[in-house]
């Protein structure tokens, strides 16, 4: 039987953006859904329980941070990453490809793997395809990621093109060296901005036959109408009965916009990261909760919010405890965020249900002003 299974409920019409039922070894996730980044372990300031009370049904833990510190064998010693960090539900790992390839002055790539050097000492190490599905076997995540090659933005034809080839020889690898039976394994489509890459990429990872695909090397600095262009180039040739999930991608209208093209699961840092920076996101747009200007505003972060942050709390205290560097602001404006964000989610599935992304996008764009940049 299957780890993993994916079950499409219902086709929206307009769009055909989908309703669907992931099914993992630690419970079911309702999608199109947003997955909380726990690096280390832990999405920053926050318990398993509080993230999971904010609507969370699934979480990704990053495979290169966790291998580094506290190492693989320590965490499969404990019984596996959900016991070790005390959570029940579903955790996606990612491979560490994207980590190590974002170290461009301390790795070295070829096509056995990476050869890289530790952010944290200067230590020496290599990983492979092989080596990134020990390390998740290790983790005891329900959901692994092959090992691929994302290549920068800006880069040339031929450097997307190398990437493709390695991403699909080293899928064939990864697939071989997976043994875990209770941990589905995703493969990667890769290819930059080019189109017929992006093409070759989708038809040659679909045609191993994982159980889910990731699209990755986007969100990466082009311009976010090109990445709904090379969605749209691609969906006709993912398989419609499997997940398709759009990896780094978590700003508000780039989620909405990526559900009208059939993705059913996202991640990001952006909730938390800018959280940690002072900023929270709004019905209207980004608001810099640090900025002077609220030092006397004693109105929620988002009066049309319920989350406990907004129920609570001032804008004038939280930036009063941010500047202050004191925890508690942190953890609000993250509440906040993740709560605008799985809040989000819900709203997009329950408008697919009815029939209504369109209204909802509509009425979304009437109040926010979206960023250039992701």
């Amino acid at each position: 039987m299957a780890a993993v299974t994916f079950e499409v409920l219902k086709e929206e019409k307009k769009f055909g953006a989908r309703l669907g039922r992931l099914t993992t070894p630690h419970g079911a996730v309702d999608t199109p859904a947003f997955m909380p980044v726990g690096t280390q372990g832990t999405v920053k300031t926050m318990t398993p329980e509080e993230v999971a009370d904010l609507g969370a049904q699934i979480i990704l833990s990053n495979t290169y941070h966790l291998y580094l510190r506290p190492g693989a064998e320590i965490i499969r010693a404990s019984g596996g990453l959900h016991k070790f960090m005390h959570w029940s539900g579903p955790i996606l790992t990612d491979s560490g490809g994207f980590q190590v390839f974002s170290l461009a002055s301390l790795r070295q790539i070829d096509d056995r793997g990476v050869t890289f050097r530790s952010h944290l000492d200067g230590s020496t190490h290599f990983m492979g395809p092989e080596e990134s599905v020990a390390v998740q076997e290790a983790l005891g995540s329900d959901i692994a990621m092959a090992f691929d090659e994302c290549v920068a933005y800006p880069c040339s034809y031929e450097e997307a093109r190398t990437g493709v080839e390695r991403t699909t020889a080293w899928a064939e690898r990864c697939l071989a060296a997976h043994r875990r039976p209770d941990q589905a394994l995703f493969g990667i489509i890769q290819g930059s901005v080019f189109p017929d890459l992006r093409v070759r990429s989708a038809k040659q990872i679909t045609s191993l036959n994982f159980p889910g695909y990731g699209i990755g090397g986007l969100s990466v600095g082009e311009p976010k109408e090109m990445m709904y262009a090379i969605l749209e180039e691609i969906r006709p040739f993912l398989p419609p009965n499997k997940p398709r999930y759009l990896m780094g991608v978590g700003s508000p209208d780039c989620l909405i916009e990526g559900v009208k093209r059939g993705i059913d699961l996202f991640d990001c840092v952006l909730p938390t990261r800018i959280a940690r920076n002072g900023t929270v996101l709004t019905a209207r747009g980004r608001l810099v909760v640090r900025n002077a200007a609220y030092a006397a505003d004693f109105s929620p972060l988002d009066p049309e919010c319920d989350c406990y942050a907004c129920r609570h709390y001032s804008r004038a205290y939280i930036r009063h405890l941010i500047k202050a560097n004191e925890i508690l602001g942190f953890r609000l404006t993250t509440i906040h965020n993740l709560y605008f964000l799985l809040k989000l989610m819900a709203s997009i599935r329950e408008a697919i249900r009815r029939n209504a992304l369109d209204d909802l996008a509509e009425e979304f764009y009437s109040r926010y002003q979206p960023r250039e940049n992701f």
